[in-house]
């Protein structure tokens, strides 16, 4: 299995649910992340990504983490200093039209979304509201194309998309789709040959339905065009996705490989959960298990069921422990406060 991991989390595209993954991997195989400075939750976000960002890292003896998996801007020769030169390179993408209704509901005090009602009040002129001078513009426009560390009121010639687009790939060694969540289980489990059960999960950071809304086509087409440069990277990186399953994997195969994995996670909910599933904040009975609540989201969790033993009850706390509990007790064990 591979452990040296880099993993480019795009903001609003299940990336909590696969840093809860990735969080379990390294614990289970006692592996080291590369922790934001002072145990924060981001890497300096939105500021590119360096190296001096990560808690324990010096240039002058520079020691090698195996996960980098927190919130940072992409900028590949600073993240190099931190992890193996063996590592592998993912990330995950989210259709860009979802991505912004999300966005625009969990960032409602960005300053280009704070004086609009809704979103197709923004999308009518983008401009009135939206500064590319403002130092929280990204959250308005092409997100994805910000945190992989490029311009997103950059130029949308075809010449200086193919440009873009060629440098992803040269930097990442796969992009998972989030829309076919269960299928990019699949093929990260192929990628980094691990097993089903390291790839298993309950979706966390999920909002309640009732913060989510449909846009009309009209409004759609414009969010497409406003958010052009994150348009084309999503289709181009579906696009792939399904041309590696076809290489690597092929249908028939990963038709069995979703249909097991499935299997196993109905078994794991049956087992740790109360209920059939995610409960709206306020029904989660255990504090520590309920996750941060952000904008105007209502962000869901999970009850455990009671009396599990030991060792069963870890194994499910650990699957519904939201992004930030499960960061702080990570960061604890690998920098254990000196005692008093």
């Amino acid at each position: 299995p591979k452990t040296d991991i880099v993993f480019l989390k795009v903001h609003k595209s299940a990336s909590s649910t696969v840093m809860n993954i990735l969080f379990r991997f390294g614990e289970m195989h006692n592996l080291t992340f590369a922790f934001p400075q002072g145990g924060g939750f981001q890497l300096f976000y939105p500021h590119h990504f360096l190296a001096r960002f990560v808690q324990g890292f010096s240039p002058q003896s520079p020691q090698r983490f195996n996960i980098l998996c927190h919130h940072m801007r992409f900028l590949q020769p600073e993240v190099q200093k931190v992890v193996p030169s063996s590592a592998v390179y993912f990330s995950i993408l989210r259709n860009p039209v979802q991505l912004m209704e999300s966005s625009f509901v969990y960032y409602k005090g960005a300053s280009a979304f704070s004086r609009v009602r809704s979103l197709e009040e923004f999308l009518s002129q983008p401009y009135r509201y939206y500064s590319p001078a403002s130092g929280d513009r990204h959250y308005a426009r092409n997100l994805i194309t910000f945190d992989f560390g490029f311009n997103p009121d950059g130029d949308v010639s075809p010449e200086r998309v193919q440009l873009m687009l060629k440098a992803i790939e040269a930097s990442f060694d796969f992009v998972l789709i989030s829309e076919y969540f269960d299928e990019s289980m699949v093929l990260l489990k192929e990628m980094l040959c691990w097993d089903l059960d390291s790839v298993v999960s309950f979706p966390l950071n999920t909002r309640d339905s009732s913060t989510r809304s449909t846009l009309p086509a009209s409004a759609v087409e414009k969010l497409k065009a406003w958010n052009r440069l994150d348009w084309e990277i999503y289709t181009h990186f579906n696009r792939t996705f399904w041309e590696r399953i076809e290489r690597d994997i092929g249908r028939e195969r990963m038709r069995r490989e979703v249909r097991a994995l499935r299997q196993r996670q109905a078994e794991l909910a049956r087992t740790c959960l109360q209920g059939t599933g995610s409960v709206a904040p306020k029904d989660i009975k255990d504090s520590s298990l309920r996750p941060l609540q952000h904008g105007g989201a209502r962000i869901l969790g999970y009850n455990l069921k009671q009396g599990l033993d030991r060792e069963l009850e870890r194994t499910c706390r650990r699957l519904v422990t939201p992004e930030l509990q499960y960061s702080s007790l990570l960061y604890k064990k690998q920098f254990p406060p000196p005692p008093p």
